[in-house]
């Protein structure tokens, strides 16, 4: 059965450093976007489809300031149709003041689109979707479930949770929704010496992060959202998943 790949466009946390812009992941076989941090600028030479769909986990501006790059990128790279997929609030707060005329005096030629009242969303044929996580200021996880290439309606579709932003949703109904998926994308902004300022800041660490990959079953885990100043070593604490693990680097792509 033929893979997806997603590719890391940016995978860092708030911060971006030389090696590491800040959040963002290209589907292109799907056309998904997800976030859209610094980035972003990346995206032109990997777009294959007529259609963007971003989403966004929140709007703190490390996930949403690449949305101003659109200009050029879709200059570069013109399609049909660029939907921007978020909660009402994060979408309204993000074209009240990330698009005020002060700052940013030009439309962007984008629909938004809140998913508050759906909790299924059709992309172009990628069914998504999403809950809520806890996060200074809200933050929301994604699961797709889209078609690999090629395939017939009976085959099953290739599945990503995207869980970034969070302090780790480990409830038992949040465990279940994210059970089972072909690549687990989850945030790991701290190492393990530093689980207070990841409980302060509303982020995760790593043995909370294999912990959650542990009872969720994933085939493949990526590690996203890294903070450029910090080191995480997987070498001891992840061999006791049964599942391969990555740390998302700029330029990485993961076939799922």
């Amino acid at each position: 059965m033929k893979t997806l790949e997603v590719h890391c466009l940016g995978t860092a946390g708030y911060h971006p450093n030389e090696s590491r812009h800040t959040s963002c992941y290209f589907l292109p076989k799907s056309g998904v976007l997800l976030d859209a941090g610094t980035g972003i600028f990346r995206l032109p030479k990997l777009i294959e489809t007529d259609h963007l769909d971003i989403l966004l986990s929140h709007a703190h501006l490390d996930h949403v300031v690449g949305l101003t790059f659109l200009l050029d990128i879709l200059h570069q790279r013109p399609v049909k149709d660029v939907c921007v997929w978020g909660q009402q609030d994060k979408l309204a707060a993000i074209r009240e003041h990330l698009f005020h005329e002060s700052l940013f005096p030009v439309a962007i030629p984008v629909t938004w689109k809140a998913i508050d009242d759906h909790s299924t969303c059709d992309l172009h044929g990628t069914e998504m979707t999403w809950r809520p996580q806890e996060h200074p200021g809200g933050s929301v996880a994604y699961r797709l479930n889209t078609p690999r290439p090629d395939s017939s309606p009976s085959d099953p579709p290739a599945t990503l949770v995207y869980a970034t932003d969070t302090l780790g949703e480990d409830d038992p109904e949040s465990l279940q929704w994210m059970s089972g998926a072909d690549l687990l994308m989850h945030e790991c902004n701290f190492d393990n010496q530093n689980q207070k300022w990841a409980e302060k800041t509303g982020h995760c660490y790593l043995r909370k992060v294999l912990d959650i990959a542990g009872q969720t079953k994933p085939r493949r885990l990526l590690l996203t959202h890294i903070n450029p100043i910090a080191e995480l070593d997987i070498a001891d604490e992840g061999q006791s998943l049964d599942c391969p693990i990555e740390i998302a680097t700029d330029g990485l792509s993961v076939a799922f």
